[in-house]
């Protein structure tokens, strides 16, 4: 049995992104375990989403109130094994600032413990 079909309104649903394939995980570091302490978490997202597919895939997510979304780029390294010469690839990181109040939780456990 097929669903009716929605109209396209976004972007999303242009490319059909999911909330899922926009954020791919968390990422556990110290610097990002500090900043969960002023409610701002980091996130390795597609590279191909922008800032306001990834706060409405942690709304839709987590069901938090997402006030600001600051991405960065981060170019693949170099890697030589032996004569062959590759690459890694490129990765997108997203800072998530969540409004006061607010925080994310899985299992009614934070994301983080700080």
């Amino acid at each position: 049995m097929s669903r009716p079909a929605k109209p396209l309104s976004s972007v999303a649903d242009l490319r059909r992104m999911t909330a899922h394939d926009v954020i791919r995980k968390p990422i556990v570091t110290e610097q990002s375990m500090n900043l969960s302490a002023v409610n701002k978490y980091t996130f390795e997202v597609n590279l191909r989403a922008n800032k306001i597919e990834i706060r409405n895939a942690i709304q839709d997510i987590f069901k938090v109130k997402v006030t600001k979304v600051t991405t960065s780029i981060l170019p693949g390294k170099v890697k030589r094994r032996g004569r062959v010469v590759g690459s890694t690839s490129d990765r997108k990181r997203a800072v998530v600032t969540l409004a006061e109040g607010h925080q994310i939780q899985i299992d009614n456990r934070p994301l983080f413990e700080v």
